[in-house]
Formats: C-alpha cells, structure tokens, sequence
C-alpha cells in the first residue's frame, strides 16, 4: 500500500487543483520546486559546506563542497547530482540531501549544478557531471577525499547521470570509480515500460511531465537513443563500478530502473537493488514528510560504508 504520508501530500495536491510542472515555463517550475516545503528535515549532525567552482568545457561549474564534523583528514567522497529532469532543481534544492549523506556516512560530498535544459541541451548536463567528476579525481588531495573510494550518486535524471558518468569513466580509462549510487534514475527514453504507462498521473512525477523533461533536454528528440543518456540500452555494461539501484513502488520509473539493475547484474556488475514498495518517486527529499525515508537513507550509508569503508 501507499505510504499513508505520500498519500496524504498526493490527496492534498489533487485537492488544491495544483498545476504540474509541466504545464509551467521552466524558469517558473524551477521557481516552483524551490520553493517546495513538507515540514521541518529530521535532526542531523553539523556539517560545513562551502561553495566554489571546477572547471568545464562551457566554462566553471558550480559546485557545493559538504564536509561532516568530526570527519578524518581524508574519507571516502560521494560526487552527487541533482534530481529534476534535467531542466529544473540546483545545489539548494538537493542541500538536505546532501547533508543528510554526509552526515550519515562521514565521507565529503561534492553537489554539481551543472547546466539545465532546455538554454542547455543535451550533452551539456552530461559534460559538466563528467569533468566535475573527472576534477574529483584529480584535485581529490585538495578536498580531503581519496580518489580510491570516490562514488557518484544521484536521484532521477541524476541517477541518469551518475549511471551515465560511470560508464564515461570506465570508458575513458583515467580514473578507477569505487561505486554508483542510482536512485529512482531515468535508464532510457527509447521505451515506454508498463510502470510508466500504469503510474502515468497521480503520483507527483507523471508520464507528461517526463515528455516535457525529454523534450527540453534533445528539442528535436534526435538523440533520445544516446547511449549517455539511455543507459539502458548500452550495449556493453561489464567493467562498471558495483551499483545501489532504488525504486518505488509508485514511482512511474520503476520498471526502467528495475531493469538497469538487471542488466547491470547480468553483465557481471555486481548490484544491490532496493524496491520501497510504498514510496513515490523523489522521496530522498521527502524525509520532513516521512518518518519511513530515514532508513531508506540507512539503506543508502550501510551499501556505501560496505564498498568504501
């Protein structure tokens, strides 16, 4: 059954009549979702962040450096990317998330706001998560991590690109990734899967909202099939970093990242899939509504520590 928290937010919107995102110009749905409040974050511990850029092929990039008190000269680091489709959220919009992974693993956490479409097609928001990633690694002494434990991580289209990214990596041959993160990510715009089509409206992502998503990041939708973006349909996925898939039971991505997992799986990577059953897509940010997102989180720290130590 439906978490009886998500339900009660879902009933309330329905209720108000509130307009989807996708109805909105992206400058206001940007301004819509930052403005998104479900209550008060749970306690967590302090942790220092500061803000800076990394260089990229546009130009800087922005990024959010989180380090938890109390943290080791150097730990593991976690290079994060935000959720929204590509086109909407930012380091602001994901800064409890942030915080929340530092807190509870101990390792520094690097947030990337990396450009949006659609004044920002694809790849740019691939290009800026790879050579942020790729500035990890290399400049690692200079931000207390250690470029041996070093894991992307990132929720929907940033589980796209931190699939996306690690498979950039290994490609590319430069850096040695430790672990991927995935959490209700995008896998592949040249399918519809059932999920999509049974979930389609009703459950805050929407079958239309993910049409508007895909046609601000390709316009003309020429390159939906790319390979840095479907995930799903590389052709070769051995040799990838180890993988924690999540998914939702009323999440319309479910199949899609059910399936990566599988994939993954079979291409000798080795995967921990976790189904939540009664969540709905974006609930790493719904922990000031649910009291059942914290173990989820747990869920996320104990794969992590269990990689990266």
């Amino acid at each position: 059954m439906l978490d009886p928290y998500f339900k009660a937010m879902l009933d309330a919107s329905a209720e108000a009549g509130a307009p989807g995102l996708e109805t909105l110009p992206p400058e206001m749905a940007r301004e819509v979702y930052r403005t998104l409040k479900f209550g008060d974050e749970p306690p967590m511990g302090p942790v220092d962040s500061r803000d800076f850029t990394v260089p990229g092929l546009a130009g800087p990039i922005p990024v959010r450096h989180y380090t938890p008190e109390g943290a080791a000269a150097v730990t593991p680091g976690i290079v994060f990317f935000h959720g929204g489709g590509w086109v909407i959220g930012d380091l602001d919009t994901h800064d409890a998330v942030c915080r929340r992974l530092a807190d509870m693993t101990g390792y520094r956490v690097l947030a990337v706001d990396y450009r949006l479409a659609p004044e920002n097609p694809f790849p740019a928001s691939h290009d800026d998560c790879l050579s942020a990633a790729e500035w990890a690694f290399e400049h690692a002494a200079e931000i207390g991590i250690d470029p041996a434990r070093i894991a992307t991580c990132g929720d929907s289209a940033g589980g796209n690109l931190a699939a996306s990214v690690a498979i950039s990596l290994r490609d590319h041959g430069k850096h040695s990734l430790a672990m991927q993160v995935l959490m209700y990510p995008v896998t592949t715009f040249t399918v519809t899967t059932e999920s999509m089509d049974r979930l389609s409206e009703g459950h805050f992502l929407t079958k239309a909202g993910m049409i508007y998503f895909r046609d601000a990041l390709f316009g003309d939708g020429g390159q939906v099939a790319d390979p840095r973006v479907s995930v799903l349909d590389v052709t070769d996925l051995s040799g990838l970093a180890p993988a924690f898939v999540s998914t939702a039971g009323y999440d319309p991505l479910s199949d899609e990242g059910a399936a990566y997992a599988k994939a993954l799986d079979a291409a000798g990577v080795s995967v921990e899939h976790h189904h939540y059953e009664g969540f709905i897509h974006g609930f790493y940010n719904l922990a000031a509504l649910a009291p059942a997102v914290l173990p989820a989180y747990e869920d996320v720290t104990k794969a992590l520590k269990a990689r990266l130590g």
